[in-house]
């Protein structure tokens, strides 16, 4: 998403960031077969390491985003009272050209997995960049 978000000069204004719901991944870097697959794709290279979601991104971030219902189900688990359940939607709501309602897991598959979620992803966050600039020039 970030550099989707560069190319069309709203790094100021968007902050994104991942996390995930569990710990086990916990400060390390991006899988190296995901980041082969962004590299030959879309020319980008991942960065960062693997943080889990914290109570505090109900706070931080004003939309988030749940690879599929494992992960929605757990981020909805955090608030209790439900007062940020209007800011969890699934990744793939934003999804104009894929069908799928979630993003599958590819890490146990083979590298033309990591190339499919690389495209489902893409298709999310230009649907997602779309919805966010119509909604600004309707503000």
């Amino acid at each position: 998403m970030n550099h989707l978000v560069d190319q069309v000069g709203l790094s100021n204004s968007i902050l994104c960031d991942s996390a995930g719901t569990s710990s086990y991944h916990i400060g390390s870097p991006p899988d190296r077969r995901m980041s082969a697959a962004a590299a030959a794709k879309l020319g980008i290279q991942l960065r960062g390491r693997a943080r889990q979601f914290a109570k505090s991104d109900f706070q931080e971030f004003d939309l988030i985003l749940a690879m599929d219902r494992d992960n929605y189900n757990d981020i909805l688990s955090l608030d209790p009272t439900g007062k940020y359940h209007h800011k969890v939607r699934l990744m793939c709501d934003s999804c104009t050209r894929h069908n799928l309602k979630e993003v599958p897991d590819p890490y146990y598959g083979g590298v033309e997995g990591f190339n499919q979620v690389i495209d489902l992803l893409v298709d999310a966050c230009e649907g997602l960049l779309q919805e966010i600039t119509q909604q600004e020039l309707q503000a």
